[in-house]
């Protein structure tokens, strides 16, 4: 037991100390657990195949799949134009859209999405966003509160009460306090924020990257001048042959950069046309949509010459949105190249550049001691510090930048592509997180949580709301996933040490004489001090087993000390590194660790004795 409680004591110091990751604290207090024979291997990696720490991964896979499609922002964007410029409006629709998205997302991710569109927000109404992000991290936690999925100690304290045999809590089991949560949130955080949260800005641009966005580009460029769209009509001459045959750059002087094709895929939400770059092996066919660049007069020739379709005089310049018949950026994008004063590729002409052959991106624009060239591009000699825009598929553009000795891709082009979203992919993410939550809910759908989880990621994935299967492994935070999977068996070892029991027994001698209330208050805010150290995960972890024998010790129901334990681990706002929220708008809003205290103490102590007399009506002794 002594050693037990030793290796918790030291871990607890790290987690505060914060100079070594949370996750590998955790591992190495397992590895201890093993190496003194307090856990057998298999129990101390039992925490790996937990149902909550794979119900975690899975909703990581389906929030990502949410965020990557643009439906949160979709929904978050509209609602929150229904503030105008009031300040009180715009506070309180930030916190219940915040509440609401962090209700069914995690709260670090709630946070991430919601963090941008509040800055522009702010902006747009000439106030501080100093005023807004904290409530905004605040609010994320209490969404949490409201279902069993919204925070990972709800996820927790139901495993502890099943494991023990009671029922099993329901899904919308934690909405009444989740919304009392949010409703004590709004009265408290109104005027503290309003006092303590006004920032002064500096005024100083903190953007530091080197590279502009497609929608940038294309406006510096004004492709949308040289940029048109033709259709191949049935009967058309150029129909089933391929474009090396063809040889229209030489006979016209144009660029075909991009083909559009009806899909395949059939259905409503799948997506409707392929979008494909143009290389010498491109059969084309009818119907097929063309993008030329070039010259009007000869777009007009080509078109005439070969019995086709001129849709539409220009084609809108690059967007990020969902109509298909703009220029988007979803598969294919744009970029730029600086030449390298001792590339092979100086003096050389655009045509045998070797850029379409050997990365399969066009160039379709020079930018040279501050003029732009964009015609007749094939026959111009690069220079010595050139600037070319080139086009192709995201991942191309990348593997450019292998080649830094010749040329620099200027900006992070993967970082661009995860920042376009997949908006036509947005009614399918829709419609799988609502199965999702409905196979939770309905106790008639014969599919078990963690089971319903697996495969709405699954569809996720399966259906297209991401690019590929790795951009669904980076929404993972597998430094949480391996922290909760590590530090579920130290409860374990708690229990089997009898330390868990030592600690119930001498909360139950000190404050179970003066009844359950008192001992559930107890063991709330001894709750609420441990998360100001240790993360809130960690703490529902160590903290449950407790809860539960010392209800069981006092004969009364175990559901409101459980309840206790969740709601004092989540609701933690008097440091910035007790939750992830907290910590991701520190930077952002220019808080010091003095704002959290002065912000979040009070908060935290009124949400403490409201919830110690709410949690027993809710949940009776």
């Amino acid at each position: 037991m002594i050693t037990t409680l030793i290796i918790l004591a030291l871990s607890a110091v790290f987690f505060v100390n914060g100079k070594l990751r949370s996750d590998l604290v955790a591992l190495c207090a397992l590895v201890l657990l093993i190496v003194f024979n307090i856990l057998t291997p298999e129990e101390a990696l039992s925490g790996f195949s937990n149902p909550i720490v794979i119900m975690m991964v899975g909703l990581f896979v389906v929030g990502g799949a949410i965020f990557k499609t643009g439906l949160a922002k979709m929904i978050s964007s509209k609602i929150l134009r229904l503030a105008g410029k009031s300040e009180l409006k715009l506070f309180i629709l930030i916190m219940m859209v915040t509440a609401f998205i962090g209700a069914f997302v995690s709260n670090t991710g709630t946070v991430a999405l919601m963090l941008p569109i509040v800055v522009s927000m702010a902006a747009s109404a000439n106030i501080s966003p100093g005023r807004f992000l904290m409530p905004l991290a605040f609010a994320s936690s209490m969404g949490g509160m409201a279902t069993l999925i919204g925070t990972p100690p709800n996820l927790v304290v139901d495993e502890v009460l099943s494991n023990a045999g009671f029922t099993d809590l329901s899904f919308f089991s934690f909405t009444p306090i989740g919304v009392i949560c949010v409703l004590i949130g709004l009265v408290v955080l109104i005027p503290l924020s309003k006092f303590f949260l006004v920032k002064k800005e500096d005024g100083k641009d903190t953007k530091t990257t080197t590279g502009h966005s497609p929608k940038e580009l294309a406006k510096k460029y004004q492709l949308s001048d040289n940029l048109y769209r033709i259709q191949i009509r049935p009967g058309s001459r150029i129909g089933g042959k391929k474009l090396q045959e063809l040889n229209i750059t030489q006979a016209y002087n144009l660029s075909i950069l991009e083909i559009r094709r009806q899909s395949s895929s059939q259905g409503r939400f799948l997506k409707t046309v392929d979008q494909s770059l143009a290389g010498p092996h491109t059969e084309l066919q009818e119907n097929d949509i063309l993008y030329v660049f070039g010259p009007f007069e000869k777009v007009n020739q080509f078109a005439k010459e070969q019995n086709l379709e001129l849709t539409d005089t220009h084609v809108s310049e690059y967007v990020e949105g969902a109509e298909v018949e703009k220029l988007s950026v979803r598969e294919i994008g744009i970029a730029e190249v600086l030449l390298m004063p001792d590339s092979k590729l100086i003096n050389k002409v655009v045509k045998d550049s070797g850029f379409r052959d050997k990365y399969s991106v066009n160039i379709l624009g020079i930018q040279r001691k501050g003029e732009y060239i964009l015609n007749d591009i094939k026959d111009i000699k690069m220079h010595a510090g050139d600037i070319l825009l080139i086009q192709g598929t995201w991942d191309s553009i990348a593997r450019m930048s292998q080649k830094q000795s010749q040329w620099v891709v200027l900006g992070q082009p993967l970082e661009e592509a995860s920042k376009v979203t997949l908006d036509y992919k947005a009614p399918v993410a829709a419609l799988i997180m609502v199965l999702m939550i409905a196979a939770m809910v309905f106790d008639f759908i014969p599919i078990p949580p963690v089971a319903a989880v697996i495969i709405a990621g699954i569809l996720m994935v399966l259906t297209g709301c991401f690019r590929n299967v790795e951009e669904a492994y980076k929404t993972i935070n597998w430094e949480s996933v391996v922290l909760i999977a590590a530090m579920l068996p130290m409860s374990l070892a708690l229990e089997k040490t009898g330390a868990s029991n030592l600690i119930s027994e001498k909360l139950v001698s000190g404050l179970g004489d003066y009844g359950p209330l008192v001992l559930m208050t107890g063991i709330y805010f001894t709750t609420s001090l441990l998360t100001m150290f240790i993360s809130n995960t960690a703490t529902a972890v160590l903290v449950a087993p407790i809860a539960l024998q010392s209800a069981i010790a006092i004969n009364v129901s175990p559901y409101p000390f459980l309840l206790a334990v969740t709601v004092g681990a989540s609701m933690c706002f008097a440091s910035p590194f007790s939750t992830p929220p907290n910590a991701l708008v520190m930077s952002a809003g220019k808080y010091t660790f003095m704002d959290y205290v002065k912000v979040g103490l009070p908060l935290q102590i009124v949400m403490g004795i409201v919830m110690v007399f709410i949690l027993p009506l809710l949940f009776p002794f």
